[in-house]
């Protein structure tokens, strides 16, 4: 705001000494014109004041038919000005012969139409998301759309009888410029009575969005129309327009865009409800079930997956003792099978007393001692691989360790590749240790039972 109110009082502080000086040294009103204007210095600072009060319109106007801009409309409105300053410095190039004041405010007027036709456009598009709508927005959207629509059929119609009085000029440029303008006009006046409509209804109009969708093609038909014949014409009679390839390119896309929705539209409802699809595909080309790009090109057909193996069943085993692991888990340690059931006192009959006192041999089959298994292999050469060594803290992650892992950075990325990698550690010293156990555990074998000594008693 402080940059804006320096420049135009520096603005009106160059022009007021401009003017002063050159009253100053020809003392009357039309030398005073006629030295101005053939002053290089003393036009620029014109021009710069000119620039300021369009500027200061600009302002105004905006407050009249917009009020308070949103923060959207002015990014949009400033990226799409500096595209359109390029654009007008392209045809000052193009149109050098022509180079004059009124050819400068010329363009300068259709830069500043061009604002307010942006405008209208972001705030009719704002209609669809807002909820409450005053009958002052309206007005002020009825008012502009009618200026703005009557603004440019003037300047067709000046640029029609320029051309027909005059021949071909730089008025051809203005003609074709006006004439999108009023297309554009015509969109946003139709999409203005398809939201109002709408709003109207307490239930969403289903069919709306068919409607802007066929409005887009209409209206980007007629513009491709338009820049196709502006540039045969630029061609034959003048030069090529290099500042109208990029709109030229634009509304070709964007008609190539309505014309490829309107068909992908139509070939994907056509067995359908329409009034529950129809909407969903003119805001994005995605199933509204699987969320799958509807535009890719169609996969081959997969072979369904072969149903799983029923697991077999884990073999039981006995109390007091932990499930054996899967074969070739540990390669560097036999195989430990599972000891048998001590036998039950049920089967056996008691033994007599001679029988008793007597020394009984071991049997193999009712003494439980463990299954045979060969000996430890011979270690490598090298020995046995040393025990993964733990990290050096196992109290949790701090809420700083906890800031780096989140994120999607390389940095975060990689703390998340530590944390895993202390935990595959963890993982394999506690197998390892299980492992020890389990073969000591195996090498020892099932606690024996308590022999019984039965003593004879005499009488």
């Amino acid at each position: 705001m402080l940059c804006t109110a320096a420049v135009m009082a520096g603005s009106l502080a160059l022009t007021t000494a401009v003017v002063a000086h050159a009253y100053y040294l020809k003392h009357q009103f039309y030398p005073t014109v006629v030295y101005l204007t053939k002053s290089s210095p003393s036009m620029a600072v014109l021009y710069i004041q000119a620039f300021v009060l369009v500027f200061l319109l600009g302002k105004f106007m905006g407050k009249v038919f917009f009020g308070q801009l949103r923060a959207a409309e002015m990014e949009h409105l400033l990226e799409r000005s500096w595209y359109a300053v390029t654009e007008t410095c392209l045809a000052f190039t193009v149109f050098r012969d022509d180079f004059s004041p009124r050819f400068v405010a010329l363009f300068t007027l259709l830069l500043f139409l061009k604002c307010f036709h942006w405008l209208a456009e972001d705030r009719v598009d704002f209609m669809e998301r807002s909820p409450n709508i005053s009958w002052l927005f309206h007005f002020r959207i009825v008012s502009l759309m009618f200026l703005l629509g009557l603004l440019d059929f003037l300047f067709v119609s000046h640029a029609y009888h320029s051309i027909l009085t005059r021949g071909a000029s730089v008025q051809l440029v203005f003609g074709f410029e006006y004439a999108i303008l009023m297309t554009m006009v015509l969109t946003i006046f139709i999409k203005y009575v398809l939201h109002s409509i709408d709003l109207q209804n307490e239930n969403p109009w289903d069919s709306k969005a068919v409607y802007m969708l066929y409005t887009e093609l209409f209206t980007g038909f007629i513009k491709v129309l338009l820049y196709m014949a502006f540039m045969t014409i630029m061609i034959k009679v003048h030069t090529f327009p290099l500042f109208a390839i990029r709109p030229m390119y634009l509304a070709m896309r964007q008609f190539k865009k309505a014309v490829t929705d309107a068909i992908m539209s139509r070939r994907a409802i056509r067995n359908m409800n329409t009034l529950c699809l129809r909407s969903w595909f003119q805001r994005q080309q995605t199933c509204p079930t699987c969320r799958m790009d509807v535009l890719r090109a169609s996969l081959p057909a997969q072979p369904p997956p072969e149903p799983p193996e029923q697991p077999q069943p884990p073999p039981q085993t006995p109390p007091g003792m932990l499930p054996p692991f899967p074969p070739g888990m540990f390669p560097f340690w036999p195989p430990v099978g599972p000891f048998p059931p001590a036998p039950n006192g049920s089967e056996n009959p008691a033994p007599s007393p001679a029988a008793a006192s007597a020394p009984r041999p071991a049997d193999a089959s009712t003494l439980p001692l463990p299954p045979p298994w060969l000996a430890m292999p011979w270690p490598p050469l090298f020995g046995f691989p040393p025990m993964p060594v733990p990290p050096a803290g196992f109290a949790g992650l701090t809420a700083e360790e906890l800031r780096a892992l989140e994120g999607h950075e390389r940095q975060h990325v990689e703390a998340r590749l530590r944390c895993l990698r202390d935990i595959h550690t963890l993982l394999d010293a506690a197998m390892l240790q299980i492992n020890q156990y389990l073969s000591v555990l195996a090498a020892l074998g099932p606690p024996l039972p308590p022999r019984r000594v039965n003593y004879l008693i005499c009488k």
